[in-house]
């Protein structure tokens, strides 16, 4: 019971993240979302209009993390930077999704 609360393997987290770099045109957000559809990940992706990718992304930590990992082996992708934040899981959140640029 303890590992489940402190980050264990079932645990369900939700991560906002925002990536700087060469990150848009690059097949970056296609990538997020067929890594997170195969994972089971669930959120969503979309450009910003400074040229980072902005994501959501809920589900255990290894999914979230190969999903990351699964975009950073793009072969035109080049992520600087990337922003984590911690935010609260959303109940009933199913599937992945692509937004509109911001």
């Amino acid at each position: 019971m303890d590992r489940l609360k402190n980050g264990g393997h079932g645990e369900k987290l939700r991560r906002y993240l925002r990536f700087t770099g060469c990150v848009q045109g690059v097949g970056f957000r296609w990538r997020a979302e067929k890594a997170a559809n195969a994972l089971g990940a669930t959120g969503w992706v979309r450009n910003d209009f400074d040229g980072s990718v902005s994501m959501e992304l809920q589900g255990t930590e290894e999914q979230i993390d190969g999903v990351i990992l699964a975009i950073e082996r793009g072969a035109y992708v080049q992520i600087e930077n990337m922003y984590v934040k911690t935010l609260p899981p959303l109940d009933g959140e199913y599937g992945f999704t692509v937004k509109d640029d911001d």
